[in-house]
């Protein structure tokens, strides 16, 4: 049985207490409770109790206003004008199931297929990303004629039955299945940023031939170049590169996840694999695609799709209907209009420089990395061996929230600072944050 922390694990609130919580928190927290069971979590010692929100700020039922710098599911900012419109306008015209010709679902695909490589011009659209993620495994097995698939050891990919068994920090008290490897996370923070490439192409190399010494041909690596709940490790553009190509070079796919790392949230290109001058054979993408309205998609080479198509069949009722190919759209547009992905360029530049300096004053915070308006801090102890410190980091989320500015954890340690605002987030907004910071920091080290 695992014994790290599950995902939902970090930073969460005991559901069998509500002891200090007002009275209207409590009877939520207690309806929730009785109506969802103990399977659902939720986040911070005192939860949030939402009622609206708008661009980066979400209201509490007291009338509080929190600085969102956690939730990227609402890619260009809660509640977006343009979002909103399109789809209000959308469902009122028409919204059904795929088998019909439709225009505007043509025109958002060839909007969004124009944002990837060239070799990269079919999607097949979805409804969630775990959708897409599992699409992607059964594409990867049909197309390799393998079976195995190397993922990194605290990876998140979805929630679907395959999907689960390649995501590893959801932490099954099940034995990890045969057909699945998990490697270390390129962690640039002990490996350091030179060796990392070398480093990591080693780990996949070595994962290759396990799953070999166990009669199991490669399907493929599913990453998200960014390797978010990992611990947010970036690295340098390009160091993915050669494990991709020792994949390739033993029958694999390299699938890219960039549900977490797409539509232009790591500032220097729309999509996080582009840093490293790679080419995918599968992309999956979930619901920042569509600012949080439900949808899904895979891009593929056409090619692989239409191998696949001849070996066996896909349909998805819903996925790719009017209203989320409007919701789609609206966010591609906006992307561009408001020129999100500079922002996340410069103000993840300015924020990640900023939180680093804030950071000296202690030696409990050993790293600040990121790129765009991705940004992983790493708690540790201050001994010479950087050992992880998820107690100040859980403390420091908590210390944030009552600051009233949201983040979350990651790591398979639970001790890195995961930041990663709507992209709408900009330099006044990073003061704000900063402020909370410096002073969380000061309260606690």
């Amino acid at each position: 049985m695992s014994t790290q922390p599950k995902i939902l694990e970090l930073n969460a609130f005991d559901m069998r207490s509500t002891a200090g919580l007002d009275p209207d928190t409590a009877r939520l927290v207690e309806r929730r409770r009785q109506t969802f069971g103990p399977t659902s979590m939720l986040f911070y010692k005192r939860p949030l109790n939402v009622v609206c929100a708008e661009g980066v700020w979400l209201y509490e039922a007291d009338g509080n206003r929190v600085l969102d710098a956690y939730n990227n599911v609402p890619s260009i900012g809660h509640c977006h004008p343009a979002v909103v419109a399109a789809v209000s306008r959308q469902i009122g015209i028409l919204n059904i199931h795929t088998r019909y010709l439709y225009d505007g679902v043509y025109t958002y695909a060839e909007r969004l297929l124009a944002t990837l490589p060239p070799e990269l011009s079919n999607i097949v659209f979805t409804c969630t990303g775990s959708e897409s993620a599992d699409f992607a495994l059964r594409a990867a097995r049909g197309l390799t004629g393998g079976t195995g698939f190397i993922v990194t050891a605290n990876a998140y990919h979805g929630n679907t039955s395959a999907v689960t068994e390649v995501s590893p920090s959801s932490a099954s008290a099940e034995p990890r299945p045969p057909h699945v490897v998990v490697i270390p996370a390129p962690d640039t923070y002990r490996w350091g940023l030179e060796g990392v490439s070398e480093a990591f192409a080693v780990n996949v190399r070595s994962a290759i031939d396990e799953l070999s010494s166990r009669g199991i041909k490669l399907a493929g690596l599913m990453a998200d170049s960014i390797f978010s709940s990992d611990g947010v490790y970036p690295g340098e553009g390009g160091f993915l590169k050669e494990a991709v190509d020792a994949v390739r070079a033993a029958g694999g796919l390299y699938i890219a996840d960039e549900v977490q790392p797409g539509f232009g949230r790591t500032g220097g290109h729309m999509w996080g694999f582009e840093r490293h001058g790679v080419i995918p054979d599968i992309v999956i993408m979930g619901k920042p695609m569509g600012n949080g309205f439900p949808m899904g998609g895979v891009v593929i080479k056409p090619d692989l799709l239409a191998d696949f198509g001849a070996r066996a069949g896909y349909f998805n009722t819903f996925g790719g209907n009017p209203v989320a190919a409007a919701a789609g759209l609206a966010v591609l547009e906006t992307l561009q209009s408001e020129g999100l992905q500079q922002n996340a360029h410069e103000t993840g530049h300015y924020l990640r420089d900023q939180i680093a300096a804030v950071g000296k004053v202690t030696n409990q915070i050993g790293d600040v990395r990121g790129a765009g308006l991705y940004i992983g801090v790493e708690c540790v102890t201050g001994d010479d061996v950087k050992t992880p410190n998820p107690v100040l980091a859980d403390q420091l989320v908590n210390a944030m929230r009552e600051r009233d500015v949201l983040i979350g954890t990651a790591g398979i340690n639970g001790n890195i600072l995961k930041i990663r605002p709507p992209l709408a987030f900009r330099r006044d907004h990073a003061n704000i944050f900063l402020e909370a910071f410096a002073a969380s920091i000061r309260s606690l080290v």
